[in-house]
């Protein structure tokens, strides 16, 4: 029987759309939904689907996971971790968690086609509509005003076109984003941009209950000593199997010069053969991905279309990481909406929207500023040598550093720790 037409259009409108099913895109969903907006969740592949990444969630993520209700124990599923690891200059020191009133004391592992799934069932949930396998292409815009009304889209295997519509609508989908480029937002070539790779080795070490960093990467295959250029890391995934990847900068010279698969494979040759991260242990194949920090695409809202997550550049330049950011920038962009919503008028509707790169920027903008100067200074290998040698050997310092990286502080009191950064970031420019 074939659908009425008044009820495919109503099916396929809603008060907000949200292009991407990851993080942002699903957190952002789940708090709208919550709130009682109607919201369409628009995914362009089907769960559970491949996302590269370290798998490792500090207490930021962790608190988000809390706050959508999601089961985060041991029993779920869930790989807890007590804090970071950090090797380099011929040391080896182990961090705990801050201890917070903000944050949890334990950070988690989970595997990204698992976790993304969970959080968009969760979206689901909360009543949001689902459509997965919906390949969202050009955005519908107003000819007189420029605005955001819609997207088209292909769905489902046969790729059937169809088009969504609503007032709002919410990029979500991640650093390529698509629809923000269709829009006249561009990436700014005067932001850090980071790329990892990573691939799972099956490994004794796989229920390793400390994140561990490693800020050299040594290559000492047939004798020879040299520093390459980046970071790495190794998650135990408590199944079996260790996440290993490495993160460099464009601000490191070698960016654009060396395969990065192949300086992975080079640094896994280098560690004990009883860890056994071999080419014969390899699950999967190394792949890459992007990461888009410290703001590289704004506005984060214009006509209609707010930026949340990778699309908005939201990843932390200090540690690279993306997923706490992208939850925490979909709740604040669900609050902006859901009060824009209660407005009379639309031009009340359009102040409370534009409140939105603001509210970013208060409460990341400090920050990200102070992590741009990081990323240039550590770009130099010699620096990073320096800073490794000479830093790791005072623990006092380290964990100053471990709150600044990962951004875990208390923001009203705390320690003196946390009112030093606290009060770097306030007065650093909002940039």
């Amino acid at each position: 029987m074939t659908e009425p037409a008044s009820n495919a259009a109503s099916e396929r409108s809603a008060d907000v759309i949200v292009v991407g099913a990851g993080p942002a895109g699903s957190t952002t969903a789940y708090h709208l939904a919550r709130a009682g907006l109607d919201v369409l969740l628009l995914e362009k592949t089907a769960f559970p689907r491949e996302k590269v990444c370290g798998d490792g969630l500090t207490p930021r993520a962790t608190k988000q996971l809390v706050a959508m209700g999601i089961d985060v124990s041991e029993e779920a599923g869930w790989l807890r971790n007590k804090g970071l690891r950090i090797i380099g200059g011929g040391v080896r020191l182990q961090l705990d968690w801050p201890e917070l009133a903000s944050y949890p004391d334990y950070g988690l592992v989970r595997k990204r086609d698992d976790f993304d799934e969970q959080l968009a069932r969760q979206a689901e949930k909360a009543g949001a509509r689902l459509y997965e396998r919906c390949n969202v292409g050009a955005p519908i815009t107003d000819e007189s005003t420029g605005r955001i009304t819609g997207v088209h889209a292909k769905l489902g295997e046969e790729k059937t076109p169809v088009t969504f519509h609503a007032p709002l609508v919410v990029a979500a989908d991640g650093n390529s984003t698509r629809l923000s480029l269709a829009m006249g937002l561009h990436r700014r070539e005067d932001r850090p941009m980071g790329v990892a790779v990573r691939t799972y080795f099956t490994s004794p070490r796989h229920d390793d209950d400390y994140l561990e960093s490693w800020l050299e990467l040594w290559d000492r295959r047939e004798g020879q000593e040299r520093l390459l250029p980046g970071y790495g890391w190794i998650f135990g995934m408590g199944d079996g199997t260790s996440n290993v990847g490495l993160g460099v900068l464009n601000t490191s010279e070698a960016f654009k010069e060396l395969d990065w698969r192949e300086v992975l494979k080079t640094w896994c040759a280098s560690m004990p053969e009883d860890w056994g991260y071999t080419p014969e242990n390899m699950t999967g194949p190394i792949r890459g991905a992007a990461l888009p920090m410290a703001f590289n695409r704004q506005p984060h809202y214009t006509k209609g279309l707010l930026l949340v997550g990778d699309a908005g550049g939201l990843v932390n330049p200090f540690n690279g990481e993306g997923i706490a950011y992208a939850m925490e920038s979909g709740q604040i962009v669900a609050d902006v909406i859901v009060q824009a919503q209660a407005r009379q008028t639309a031009e009340g509707r359009e102040r409370v929207l534009h409140s939105y790169p603001k509210i970013l920027k208060d409460t990341y903008g400090g920050y990200y500023t102070l992590g741009r100067a990081f990323v240039k200074m550590i770009g130099s290998p010699k620096v990073m040598k320096i800073a490794t040698q000479r830093g790791l050997t005072h623990p006092t310092l380290m964990k100053f550093t471990l709150k600044m990286l990962a951004n875990l502080t208390d923001p009203s009191g705390g320690d003196a720790m946390d009112r030093i950064i606290n009060g770097l970031s306030k007065v650093a420019p909002k940039a």
